[in-house]
């Protein structure tokens, strides 16, 4: 994992706390949304689809740093929307690098060159710059012309001024393993700190359904990028056992308490991704209150293809702890790239409809 030791160890001797403790649910990032506006429109993002007065909705410094408080966890990111749009983002950060939180602000750098003198370079602030790929494929993704040529020099800015810097990608239909590959090549010669890669979660407001990768399908195009990998020096900025799980080689339940949400509704059930589940008002009552039975890639068909890290990080993290010996040997050989992948579970949600639909179909009794 590419993560400096000063974080490593924080985050490390928060997690033994809580096993000293004996917690069973607990976060690991907070995933902090101030607002949903943004000025760019994804094929693939279902966060920004809401009315104009929801979009202009903010929370503010002080409902930022309670959440922060509240949650406990010792790293937050945030998303959104764009933050930097966010008119008290800066003191936002401050607050949270106050609080020796590790903060990553995630920006599609349109208005990076602009805001940046609003920072402070810190070992607790990283700015996590969207790119999809290269000029090509993260234009078409943002679905506008140029936005990769803006990133890529915001990125170079940021480092130049000593600001910790990372790319986050989402992969979507149509990638090849030598394509991401060349990417993963080129955004390591940029100089940023590491990388986080996953696939593109389906949201059901995403104004374009037909970009997503599901399945075997992401299993495979992982298993081709970790083999050219083998040959490269990428900086992923994930655990080697949730490498190992994208190839097929972990059979894994998401753990969404591990990255709670809040957003200008509340505290977002389930997790960060579905958004129609309804929120809880604080943190507590999220866990206390939510029915986490329901979901998960067996339990709920809207979870049925999510592979995301921030559902399925967390539990690596607990299978590392509760295996040391076999995530170490997972980061000194690297992900499986050959082989057999472990079986899937069945979903338990086709086997009640298909139970359901069998017991509604009318049976004529005749004397």
């Amino acid at each position: 994992m590419s993560v400096p030791l000063r974080q490593q160890l924080a985050v490390g001797s928060y997690l033994i706390k809580q096993k000293i403790k004996g917690v069973k649910k607990y976060p690991l990032v907070l995933m902090l949304e101030p607002l949903f506006r943004c000025n760019l429109a994804c094929a693939g993002c279902g966060k920004i689809d809401y009315p104009d007065d929801i979009l202009d909705k903010r929370l503010s410094v002080e409902e930022c740093l309670a959440a922060v408080d509240e949650c406990g966890a010792p790293m937050v990111s945030i998303p959104g929307g764009e933050p930097l749009i966010h008119k008290e983002m800066p003191q936002i950060v401050a607050g949270i690098v106050a609080r020796k939180k590790f903060v990553y602000l995630c920006t599609n750098a349109l208005l990076l060159r602009k805001r940046i003198n609003d920072y402070t370079p810190s070992p607790y602030l990283t700015f996590s710059v969207h790119l999809d790929g290269l000029k090509d494929r993260h234009d078409a993704s943002v679905c506008q012309e140029g936005v990769f040529d803006i990133a890529v020099e915001a990125i170079k800015l940021a480092l130049g001024k000593g600001f910790r810097v990372t790319v986050n990608c989402t992969l979507f239909q149509g990638e090849t393993p030598d394509e991401v590959a060349e990417f993963l090549d080129y955004a390591m010669e940029l100089g940023v700190e590491g990388i986080t890669i996953a696939p593109g979660f389906s949201y059901e407001r995403a104004p374009k359904q037909d970009v997503f990768i599901k399945g075997l399908d992401v299993k495979n195009l992982f298993r081709g990028i970790f083999k050219i990998g083998k040959t490269r020096k990428w900086k992923l900025n994930h655990s080697s056992l949730y490498l190992d799980y994208l190839a097929g080689n972990q059979n894994y339940d998401c753990t969404p308490w591990g990255n709670p949400t809040r957003n200008v509704f509340g505290w977002q059930k389930p997790c960060y991704l579905l958004a129609d589940e309804g929120n809880a008002n604080s943190f507590q009552e999220l866990l206390d209150d939510t029915p986490w039975d329901k979901y998960g890639t067996v339990k709920n068909p809207k979870c049925a293809n999510c592979m995301a890290h921030c559902g399925y990080e967390a539990t690596a993290v607990e299978d590392t702890l509760a295996h040391p010996l076999k995530a170490l040997w997972a980061a000194v050989r690297g992900p499986k790239t050959s082989g057999d992948m472990v079986a899937e579970k069945q979903p338990e949600f086709i086997a009640s409809f298909k139970k359901s639909a069998i017991s509604e179909i009318p049976v004529k009794v005749e004397s």
